[in-house]
């Protein structure tokens, strides 16, 4: 899956999840494709709600592995994620993916950066 999202079009979020559930298809254990979701909902929103130049989506499946790249092109990594203190509703996104995904990464691309996750077939 390729999909380029524009700046600030929060719209995309649901759409690229559509993309996503489409080409999962019936992949991995019972709720792995219910995680793969929710962690390219919080990467695609990030980019979208703190970038001003949209991103690009991709994912790869094997039988055995997901991988979803989210890439913005807004320079700077990112700080590790730390659980937020309080209620709140934001702040969480790369906490979730942290601790969800099987491996992930931040690695500077050029101008911007790729978040990235992978999960191994079975709900993480």
């Amino acid at each position: 899956m390729l999909r380029r999202v524009g700046g600030a079009d929060l719209t995309a979020v649901p759409e690229v999840r559509h993309a996503l559930r489409e080409l999962l298809g019936s992949w991995g254990e019972p709720g792995a494709g219910d995680v793969a979701e929710l962690l390219t909902s919080e990467l695609v929103t990030n980019a979208l709600v703190h970038t001003g130049q949209g991103a690009v989506v991709t994912a790869t499946v094997v039988p055995e592995q997901l991988r979803v790249e989210v890439r913005d092109f807004e320079p700077g990594l990112d700080r590790p994620p730390v659980p937020p203190a309080d209620d709140g509703t934001s702040g969480r996104g790369l906490f979730l993916v942290r601790e969800l995904a099987d491996s992930w990464g931040v690695e500077e691309q050029g101008t911007g950066k790729v978040v990235w996750f992978e999960l191994n077939g079975g709900a993480a």
